[in-house]
């Protein structure tokens, strides 16, 4: 039975130095981002994860003139991920920027001088990352985001799939941690009973399970995915979502990169929120700040995006109520 908070994870004061342009602050220097990703380049994921550029554009970081970004991917392998962090350090990046909670463990643990900017921190101070949010006190600083509920989103399936009875989800239990969620509460089973719904855990561990993963949805037939696209589902989603095409099923996802790339829906953190926070914290790092005293921000807002092409394509109706309360409907 999987672990209530393991599993909805998946998904002032500051001292900072005077406000000068970035080419006068670094001299002349070139400034070095390096990005560590459990995913892959071509992943729809990544997409989120680079709208950071634009956002750093906007301070004045210009990519290609007074910064650059290094970037390495781990393909899903998280075993990878601490000699591609020990492979940044050697390229002497000026700050690393991960996503992950499992990205952020593994830069941390190859440096403790170089700042690291977190964008999607699940309980930080708990899982060691932070001494606090309001004072980080290490090399760690970025976003910390509250663990969504996952009836929630067993209740969007079900309202826009009325007759739904069994949902999957498609998983990685082994990328979270007790350490990451110390209190365990009721199983995610429960609130699928509540809704009249038979959970259907589907488990991927490595990057070969993925294949017997989706031989198991098409034997099960549930009528609904739930897709949480961590470790070594996360270079897999565009081949996951057109596998969901081609079943006929509808998926969601907690970010809206998915349902741009053809997902049914998604709930989860604002993308552009996120990559503008992580910038303002680059920025004033890169301007001599130091990330012991840079507050770890918390983001609440949250998006509910809609595909109608693909709920076309799967010959589904939205009903209104569930259109009105999303965040934006591409059509």
């Amino acid at each position: 039975m999987m672990d209530r908070r393991a599993f909805i994870a998946l998904v002032g004061g500051s001292m900072l130095a005077a406000p000068l342009a970035p080419e006068a602050q670094l001299a002349g220097k070139v400034a070095r981002v390096g990005l560590l990703s459990v995913g892959a380049t071509e992943s729809p994921e990544q997409v989120a994860r680079w709208r950071l550029p634009l956002a750093l554009r906007d301070l004045g970081w210009i990519a290609g003139q007074n910064i650059v970004f290094e970037s390495r991917f781990a393909a899903g392998y998280t075993d990878r991920l601490p000699a591609l962090a020990a492979e940044l350090v050697r390229l002497k990046v000026d700050v690393f920027v991960t996503v992950f909670n499992q990205e952020t463990l593994a830069a941390k643990q190859a440096t403790d001088s170089i700042p690291i900017v977190m964008l999607l921190g699940i309980f930080p101070v708990e899982v060691g990352l932070v001494a606090s949010l309001a004072r980080p006190g290490g090399n760690v600083t970025g976003t910390s985001v509250a663990p969504m509920a996952s009836g929630k989103y067993f209740e969007l399936l079900k309202e826009a799939v009325p007759r739904l009875m069994r949902v999957g989800v498609l998983w990685d239990p082994s990328s979270l941690s007790r350490l990451e969620y110390p209190s365990a509460l009721e199983s995610p089973g429960v609130e699928a009973l509540n809704l009249g719904l038979t959970l259907v855990s589907i488990e991927v561990r490595r990057p070969n399970d993925v294949e017997g993963a989706l031989a198991r949805i098409v034997s099960d037939r549930p009528g609904a995915l739930l897709v949480i696209p961590t470790g070594p589902l996360a270079p897999r989603t565009a081949e996951l979502i057109d596998f969901a095409a081609k079943q006929r099923m509808p998926t969601i996802y907690p970010s809206r990169t998915f349902v741009d790339a053809g997902a049914l829906m998604s709930y989860g953190y604002d993308r552009d929120e996120l990559a503008k926070r992580a910038a303002r914290q680059i920025d004033r790092i890169l301007k001599g700040a130091r990330p012991a005293d840079l507050p770890v921000e918390q983001s609440t807002k949250i998006e509910l995006v809609i595909n109608l092409k693909t709920a076309k394509a799967l010959g589904l109706t939205i009903p209104q109520t569930l259109l009105l309360r999303a965040d934006q409907v591409i059509e």
